[in-house]
């Protein structure tokens, strides 16, 4: 490349724009934006465990432990993107789907942080739940809501399986943009066959000399897993969700009634036909982490912070369409110069 030429490490590093981060969690959907070149003003998040994992991971990044009640947008005024994963009890099949009438909601928290910190964009993503006709009128105020505030939105009911994530996990989408960006944005288009779960689990699986292993990799487990699920603080330990989906991972060759400890794993896995339990580091693979990530806490602590988590690949696709239409002219010129341009964003 000649003299006075840019990088696309260089551009990214001149066209970084921010992002406030609310119900962060351990961290999937502020990794994926980052990724796409957002640096992240504020992460805000009240679970002790996933701060402590935002930390060990981001000692850089500004981490509120506590209700996103207390924190005041105005702080913020101008940032360009407002995102987050808002609690998904209210719409989730496997709870009472009580909607605007349970506790948990939090979308009027969010569309007060909008209010006043008034973004250039918005991305509030939830699960499918939400779709359902029982919540239309709900998802109307939302929309009436944000355009009101200037906004045109779109929802999106999108499959993690597109974006190289080897579990189907449905999530249900919310991006808003002012009028004149939102005319460029373009929902990103399914980027990758997703790996097996077999494929991405068997360096960790054959790596305890396990006789097995290949033969689960590469025969049993060689389609996408269920959704993974974390479970809420009312509701047992960790594992792999009701007895629906416990078959399902059986099936897979797993074990789903728990979780295992990582320095038990070995001891589970003797037999070459034997169901073994994922650990949470394995969780974090099919969620789409990089190993890289540190996932604090104790396991079922950690393990419902990883199954509660918005795939990273999910978060940089959006991301960077969101990316796109705020700053046009500098990353299509990129993305068009180098077709390795989404492999540069990468992971520190």
């Amino acid at each position: 490349m000649s003299a006075g030429t840019s990088t696309i490490s260089d551009m990214m590093n001149s066209s970084t724009l921010t992002s406030v981060e609310i119900c962060a969690g351990a961290g999937g959907q502020a990794l994926g934006l980052e990724m796409a070149g957002f640096s992240h003003e504020l992460a805000v998040e009240i679970d002790p465990t996933a701060c402590d994992t935002l930390r060990a991971n981001r000692p850089e990044w500004t981490v509120h432990e506590g209700d996103i009640r207390e924190v005041d947008g105005r702080t913020y005024d101008g940032v360009d993107l407002l995102a987050g994963g808002v609690p998904c009890p209210p719409f989730s099949v496997a709870g009472k789907q009580l909607g605007s009438d349970d506790e948990r909601d939090l979308f009027p928290e969010a569309l007060r942080l909008i209010r006043e910190a008034k973004p250039r964009a918005v991305m509030l993503e939830n699960v499918k739940g939400l779709t359902f006709p029982r919540f239309a009128t709900y998802r109307e105020q939302i929309r009436t809501a944000l355009h009101d505030l200037g906004y045109e939105t779109h929802w999106q009911l999108i499959y993690c399986s597109e974006y190289g994530v080897p579990q189907l996990r449905p999530r249900f989408i919310l991006v808003g943009l002012r009028s004149d960006d939102f005319s460029r944005f373009h929902w990103p288009a399914p980027i990758a066959s997703p790996p097996t779960v077999g494929h991405t689990l068997h360096d960790l699986v054959a790596s305890h000399g396990w006789i097995g292993a290949d033969r689960w990799a590469f025969e049993k487990a060689n389609s996408i897993a269920p959704t993974i699920v974390g479970g809420s603080k009312k509701h047992g330990g960790a594992d792999l969700g009701p007895t629906r989906a416990r078959e399902q991972w059986k099936l897979l060759g797993v074990d789903g009634r728990g979780i295992a400890n990582d320095d038990d794993f070995p001891n589970e896995v003797t037999h070459p036909d034997a169901l073994f339990r994922l650990t949470v580091r394995m969780g974090a693979r099919i969620q789409g982490f990089p190993d890289s990530w540190q996932i604090t806490g104790r396991k079922t602590a950690a393990w419902r912070t990883v199954g509660n988590a918005f795939p990273p690949p999910v978060a940089r696709a959006i991301g960077l369409s969101i990316h796109r239409a705020l700053s046009p002219r500098t990353v299509d010129h990129y993305a068009a110069e180098s077709a390795e341009f989404p492999a540069k964003l990468s992971v520190r």
